[in-house]
C-alpha cells in the first residue's frame, strides 16, 4: 500500500486547480511546492487576464481547454464572489496590413465556437477608447481579468475541505519507478521518501528537468526546455482605457498590451526575452525604449517619462526562438506507457484561464 495515494508537483494555479479537482473525485492529494508559497513563478507573473480563446487553432487542445476553461472560470469567480471583470478588449491592426491577421483570429475564434467576436472601424473603436488610434479592430467582449491569488487562495482551500494537503519548501529531489507506483523522495528541512501511488507533474519551469530524472522513462517524451521571459512595465498617471488594448500577436505571444488589473492600474507587457536563466526576473528599465516605441503605435498620446519598470514572469516554452508555438501538452500513460503519471508541459498563457479544464484532463487521465 502507497504512503500517499495521489502527489501533485507544482502550487501553481493549474497545480492546484488539478489537486482540488483529484480530492473532490476522493482521491487522498499532497501537494508538494519547492517554494515558500502557492503560486510565486508563471501563476504570479503574468498578466492575470481571463482569455476568450481566439487565438488558437481550431481543435487544438489550447483552444478546447481555454473555451471550456474560460466559461468555467467565469462561473467559479461569480459563484464564489471572487474578484474579476469581463472587461473585454480591443485587438488592433494599425495598418491595413495588419488586418489578414486581425481576419485569421476572427476565423480562428468562430471555428473554435467564440461567436462574440465585433469588427470595429477606426470611429467605433476610439468611441470605446478615445486614446487608441487604430484602423480597424475585433472586440472581444468575453475576455477579463481577475485576482489571480485570490483564485487560486480558492483552490487550495477547496482542495483541503476535501481532505488535500500542501507541503511549502519541499522540493523533489529524486523519484524511480516501482512495481506499483513510485518511490519519491522528498527535500527541505526534514528530507523523507514515500511510496506514491500516482502522480501529476505540474511543476511548471521545472517539469521537463523532472521528468529527465526519472529513471526509464522514455526520453522521446522529455521535451526540450526553453525560456521567454516577459517583462512589464507600469504606467504612472491617468487611466486611459476602459477595456484591455492588445496590439497584432507577434511569433511568441501577443505583443505588449494594456492591462488593467482590478485595483485599477494600468500595466504594459509582456515582451519576449528569450533566457537561459528561468530564476531572472528583474527588469532592465533600458526596455522602456522599446515599449515606448511599440505603445505608441496604438496609443500615440504615451507621455515620455511614463512607464517605470515593474515585474517579470517566466514562460516556461516547448520552442526556442524562430520555432513554431507547440499545443499544450497533457502526457498521460496512453501517451508514454508509464502507469499513473500524467505530466503537464509547456502550460503558459492561457493556463491561468484553461486551469479548471485542464483539472479535468488530468482526473480523466488518471481514472483511464
Amino acid at each position: 500500500m502507497s504512503d500517499i495515494d495521489c502527489l501533485v508537483i507544482g502550487a501553481g494555479v493549474v497545480g492546484l486547480a488539478t489537486a482540488r479537482a483529484l480530492a473532490l473525485a476522493g482521491r487522498e492529494v499532497v501537494i508538494a511546492e519547492a517554494a515558500d508559497g502557492i503560486g510565486t513563478q508563471t501563476s504570479a507573473r503574468n498578466s492575470e487576464v481571463i482569455h476568450a480563446g481566439i487565438y488558437y487553432p481550431p481543435g487544438s487542445l489550447k483552444a478546447k481547454v481555454c473555451v471550456e476553461g474560460r466559461k468555467r472560470l467565469y462561473a467559479y469567480l461569480t459563484e464564489r464572489g471572487l474578484p474579476h471583470k469581463a472587461c473585454g478588449k480591443l485587438i488592433v491592426a494599425t495598418s491595413e496590413k495588419q488586418k489578414p491577421a486581425l481576419e485569421t483570429i476572427a476565423a480562428r475564434a468562430e471555428a473554435s465556437g467564440v461567436s462574440s467576436l465585433r469588427w470595429l472601424d477606426a470611429a467605433q473603436a476610439r468611441a470605446l477608447e478615445p486614446e487608441v488610434a487604430c484602423q480597424i479592430a475585433l472586440l472581444s467582449p468575453e475576455t477579463g481579468v481577475v485576482d489571480s491569488h485570490a483564485f487560486m487562495l480558492s483552490l487550495l482551500g477547496e482542495c483541503e475541505a476535501a481532505g488535500g494537503s500542501l507541503a511549502l519548501n519541499t522540493p523533489i529531489s529524486g523519484w524511480r519507478r516501482e512495481t506499483e507506483g513510485f518511490s519519491v523522495d522528498f527535500g527541505g528541512e526534514e528530507p523523507a521518501t514515500y511510496s506514491v501511488r500516482t502522480i501529476v507533474n505540474s511543476a511548471g519551469h521545472g517539469a521537463p528537468r523532472l521528468l529527465g530524472q526519472l529513471a526509464g522513462f522514455p526520453s522521446a517524451h522529455v521535451p526540450k526546455q526553453s525560456f521567454a521571459k516577459g517583462n512589464y512595465f507600469a504606467l504612472l498617471g491617468k487611466q486611459p482605457f476602459t477595456h484591455l488594448v492588445y496590439p497584432v500577436p507577434e511569433a511568441a505571444g501577443l505583443g505588449i498590451h494594456a492591462t488593467i488589473d482590478m485595483g485599477g492600474r494600468v500595466k504594459f507587457g509582456p515582451d519576449v526575452e528569450w533566457v537561459d536563466d528561468d530564476q531572472d526576473l528583474v527588469v532592465d528599465p533600458a526596455r522602456a525604449d522599446r515599449f515606448y516605441e511599440a505603445i505608441r503605435t496604438y496609443w500615440p498620446g504615451l507621455a515620455n517619462g511614463a512607464l517605470v519598470a515593474d515585474y517579470a514572469g517566466i514562460r516556461p516554452k516547448l520552442h526556442g526562438p524562430n520555432e513554431p508555438m507547440p499545443d499544450f501538452r497533457i502526457d498521460g500513460p496512453e501517451i508514454h506507457g508509464v502507469a499513473g503519471l500524467v505530466n503537464l508541459l509547456g502550460i503558459e498563457s492561457p493556463g491561468l484561464t484553461s486551469s479548471l479544464a485542464i483539472a479535468d484532463m488530468v482526473v480523466e487521465r488518471l481514472a483511464g
